[in-house]
């Protein structure tokens, strides 16, 4: 369960296409590397509330691909391409979104004394996507990461 609801889900001035999501869970870091690296732990929380997931691939690995389809409550399938860029155990994930709109994610774990806080950032190629992704994606971040908290409290290390 997260500790703390606070979070960011916001363009700032600094950074115009930006959105950020921050939430500090009362989980090891490594318990929620864990759940963004295991595909069994990871289909059960990835989306908005409602949303289930097909994955037909996943590649851990820089380089390595992740294909998968969203299926959202109202029946419609949303097929999604991501190829990862970065990955630093229990630190960093870095992935690029290469279908639909382009985006990149950076989700960084940090361990405060046996909880974790997680920055989920993601930065869009241009101010056309992020202004149409926004209008659902501020909302839908803070239900996965609400969908996060729950699969953690119910996981073991």
């Amino acid at each position: 369960m997260p500790e703390n609801n606070a979070a960011s889900s916001n363009a700032t001035n600094a950074d115009e296409l930006e959105l950020a999501t921050t939430r500090i869970f009362d989980a090891p870091r490594e318990l929620v590397f864990k759940a963004w690296t295991l595909p069994e732990h990871l289909s059960q929380w990835w989306g908005p509330n409602g949303f289930t997931n097909t994955f037909q691939e996943f590649d851990l690995r820089p380089g390595g691909t992740w294909k998968f389809i969203m299926h959202g409550p109202d029946g419609t399938d949303y097929r999604n391409k991501c190829v990862f860029v970065e990955i630093v155990e229990s630190e960093r994930i870095v992935l690029q979104h290469v279908s639909g709109p382009k985006f990149q994610v950076t989700a960084t774990f940090e361990d405060l004394a046996g909880k974790t806080k997680l920055t989920f950032r993601q930065r869009f190629e241009t101010a056309v996507e992020f202004e149409q992704v926004k209008k659902y994606a501020i909302e839908g971040n803070e239900q996965n990461m609400d969908r996060l908290g729950a699969l953690l409290a119910n996981i073991s290390a």
